[in-house]
């Protein structure tokens, strides 16, 4: 009775919290894509029978910063290669003075971050597509994740499975030297609404990018309640067109 009780104050929790954010960003209306817009989108979406990679996210350490850092304090080298071949078997290497920076700079430059790396294990889509539209099935190996999600192929839009619906926004290429994925384009949907009545909410985005690689990732994280029963998940995949 009492796991009955939290669960039901779990899901009301979730509907209040997503009818206030959906309250806060209702100004926020993405435009229509145009003609070129919808046919890159077209592109960059998988086909029926897509073989797809599924990808996950793992700690890394960067050593960008502090490569740049070091070398404008004329820090040894031999030292810095020391931390750098360490950090690439994602082990911290002990503070060098050497390196000609504090160990307070030392720590601050030489950060934990997440990449996208593959898993080596692959699935074939269970989507359909056609002209009009591309609408994702059970694809076992996914979670149920994309389950239900279908993408206009004339308007961009996507719904989901728990009744909303949302336009994507253009991704703008990513060119930092310190970014997590070379994006060259790709496009955004955020998912969110919700109804106390039906016992239906989602809090969800979709990325649909393309690296300059040529390698196309199609993440999408969702909080989801249908018919007052919520669940979580997240798949990332990787696939080439």
């Amino acid at each position: 009775m009492l796991d009955h009780a939290m669960k039901a104050a779990r899901s009301l929790s979730f509907l209040l919290l997503v009818a206030s954010l959906g309250a806060a960003a209702k100004s926020e209306v993405a435009p229509p894509l145009t003609g070129g817009g919808l046919t890159r989108l077209a592109g960059l979406l998988p086909l029926s029978g897509q073989v797809v990679t599924v990808m996950e996210k793992r700690p890394s350490l960067s050593t960008i910063d502090l490569r740049m850092r070091v070398e404008r304090v004329g820090g040894s080298p031999e030292a810095l290669y020391q931390v750098i071949v360490s950090a690439s078997r994602g082990v911290r290497a002990p503070y060098d003075p050497r390196l000609g920076i504090s160990e307070e700079d030392y720590r601050r430059y030489l950060v934990f971050q997440e990449v996208l790396v593959s898993t080596s294990k692959t699935v074939r889509l269970g989507l359909l597509r056609d002209s009009n539209r591309v609408l994702f099935g059970n694809t076992p190996g996914l979670n149920n994740v994309l389950d239900g999600l279908s993408i206009n192929l004339r308007t961009g839009e996507l719904r989901g499975p728990e009744g909303y619906s949302a336009l994507p926004t253009l991704v703008v290429p990513s060119t930092a030297p310190d970014r997590v994925l070379p994006v060259r384009n790709g496009f955004q949907w955020k998912l969110l609404g919700s109804d106390a009545t039906a016992g239906n909410g989602v809090k969800a985005t979709l990325n649909l990018l393309e690296l300059e690689s040529g390698l196309i990732i199609l993440n999408y994280s969702r909080t989801s309640m249908i018919n007052r029963r919520l669940t979580e998940g997240e798949i990332i995949i990787g696939y080439d067109r």
